[in-house]
C-alpha cells in the first residue's frame, strides 16, 4: 500500500478494492478464509451490483441461501438454532451437539 513516509509499506490480511462506479472490484491480500468469505463476497456484490442487490428478485435469492442474512442473530436466538440445525444437516454433523 501507498506509504507517505516510504513510498509503500506490507500490509497482511484481506482487503476489497473496487473502481468508485463499481465496474471492477479485486480482492488483495492473502485468500479469505472460512470465517470472511461471505462477507467479502457481499460487500462486492454491494459495492458492484447495488441496483440488484436492492432488487426484490436478488434479496429473495440471497434469502433462500442465507436465511438469517440481514437479522441480528445474537438477538434471535430461534433464527439461530434453525440456521445451526441446518448447518449441522447439511455437514452431516450430529445434531445433539445443540
Amino acid at each position: 500500500k501507498d506509504c507517505n513516509e516510504k513510498g509503500g509499506k506490507l500490509e497482511f490480511g484481506t482487503e476489497i478494492v473496487s473502481s468508485q462506479d463499481g465496474s471492477i472490484a479485486a480482492l488483495l491480500g492473502a485468500s479469505p478464509g472460512a470465517s470472511v468469505s461471505v462477507s467479502a463476497m457481499l460487500d462486492v456484490l454491494d459495492k458492484c451490483f447495488e441496483a440488484q442487490m436492492n432488487s426484490q428478485d436478488w434479496r429473495e435469492k440471497l434469502k433462500s441461501l442465507m436465511p438469517s442474512h440481514g437479522f441480528n442473530l445474537i438477538h434471535n436466538g430461534a433464527l439461530l438454532k434453525t440456521v445451526r440445525l441446518n448447518n449441522l444437516a447439511v455437514l452431516g454433523l450430529n445434531q445433539s451437539i445443540l
